[in-house]
């Protein structure tokens, strides 16, 4: 099976960034997901098109000692490999592709065209950095992006298309968009062959009545006109039945012809409805003023903060006899998220959920908490278990620099040993396995 270079990449794009980019661009959360969903199936096809192309290999060479993983939202929009990459992927077709997200997703063309800045440091970064690890050179870059034309050809959301980007080229995903154009109209030929059937046989019981008619009158000298004018009318009432049948079945074919971004077949009339490039998003989160016994912390009203605060302010923590009353509540960190791969480097937007919680332990310092890291089930899982020890010793270390070490009793990775989605299912639902967790301890 083909690497699928949008799970990588969705790793840059998580939570905390769409958070922060919402902040800085003045968006809402979901505005801004469904332009990323949108624009990063069209950017990774811009790149399968020109797998070829050896600047946008040298270019994706470039990006991944660049540092631009770094700083996506800081140093993307002026960025002359970025700049100069997008202009080779799209030509003068960027307007119409910046104009068609900000439509889709409901954002100003402002913050589309600076989310395609983005979207485009993320891929190049992730394919680079990929590349590096694997140490690929030009034509192993190459291999990899072609890969994705078959990948992609089912990502793009419904509601958008290549002709509402403004891009022509009819092969942008490769074969499987012919494939489901021969589906198409295979489908439309077969029904209309049945159509011009049923039309044939209608007419043909019309033409065997007549017939049956002017014989009788022939035989008989005439006869009542029910003999032969009752059964002519029931078959046209049935002849009519199937042409209205063969006409509903035509327009549902038409309708389901459409993919959608997980490549089952959807209503289009429902289909515009549905977010884009992911399952449909559930309601964002909207950071909530917490009160931390007078002092206002941001977090998500039932968030880890809330939870936290609750338990505390009811006594929760100081009437659990022993570490075994406590050790089953974990508390998910909202915000706090790693780069893919890093134990050291944490996501734009994680700190302020860290500081909320050195406030926590500061506001009740009789209270001891524990660290836990946590991996999905895919990779090798002695790899796993050490990345997520590691993870949690660092958190485990910069409460301990913030001056709340000593309520810090431990910190402990456990791979995917809690994990509970198939490997084999989507990143996204993936991410869920993916995460840094809290519990008080005694």
């Amino acid at each position: 099976m083909s690497l699928n270079v949008i799970d990588l990449i969705k790793g840059q794009l998580g939570p905390a960034l769409v958070s922060q980019a919402a902040s800085q661009f003045g968006e809402s959360e979901s505005g801004i997901s469904k332009a990323i969903g949108g624009l990063l199936p069209a950017v990774v096809g811009g790149l399968a098109n020109n797998a070829d192309n050896p600047g946008v290999v040298d270019a994706i060479t470039k990006a991944s000692s660049s540092g631009i993983l770094g700083n996506l939202l800081g140093g993307s929009s002026n960025n002359p490999i970025i700049t100069s990459l997008l202009s080779s992927l799209f030509g003068d077709k960027i307007g119409g592709l910046v104009n068609s997200i900000a439509s889709f997703s409901g954002i100003s063309n402002n913050s589309a065209g600076s989310l395609l800045n983005l979207v485009t440091g993320a891929t190049v970064g992730t394919v680079g950095k990929y590349a590096a690890d694997n140490n690929l050179g030009a034509s192993g870059i190459s291999s990899l992006l072609n890969d994705q034309k078959g990948i992609i050809s089912s990502l793009l959301p419904a509601g958008l298309s290549l002709a509402s980007f403004g891009l022509g080229a009819e092969n942008w995903f490769g074969q499987a968009k012919e494939t489901v154009s021969s589906v198409t109209s295979t489908a439309k030929d077969n029904i209309a062959e049945g159509v011009a059937t049923a039309r044939e046989n209608v007419s043909e019981g019309a033409r065997e009545i007549r017939e049956q008619f002017e014989n009788n009158n022939n035989n008989q000298g005439g006869g009542s006109i029910w003999k032969w004018l009752l059964p002519l009318l029931l078959l046209i009432a049935a002849g009519y039945f199937l042409w209205k049948q063969c006409e509903k079945k035509q327009t549902t074919t038409t309708m389901t012809s459409t993919s959608d971004s997980t490549g089952t077949s959807v209503d289009t009339a429902s289909a515009t409805s549905t977010a884009p490039g992911t399952p449909a998003a559930p309601v964002a989160k909207t950071d909530e003023n917490i009160d931390l016994n007078g002092v206002s912390l941001k977090g998500y009203k039932g968030g880890m903060e809330d939870q936290m605060i609750s338990f505390l302010k009811t006594d929760g923590y100081k009437n659990a006899a022993d570490d075994a009353a406590l050790k089953d509540k974990w508390y998910d960190f909202d915000h706090v998220n790693f780069k893919m791969g890093s134990s050291t480097e944490l996501e734009a937007g994680s700190q302020g959920q860290l500081d909320n919680l050195v406030a926590i332990l500061k506001a009740f310092p009789d209270a001891k908490i524990k660290i836990g890291g946590y991996t999905d089930k895919t990779g090798n899982e002695a790899s796993n278990v050490k990345l997520s020890q590691a993870r949690a010793d660092f958190i485990k270390a910069a409460l301990a620099k913030a001056g709340v070490g000593a309520q810090v009793l431990g910190a402990e990775g456990y791979g995917s040993k809690f994990a509970t989605v198939d490997a084999k299912a989507s990143d996204a639902e993936r991410a869920a396995d993916r995460k840094m967790s809290v519990r008080f301890a005694k």
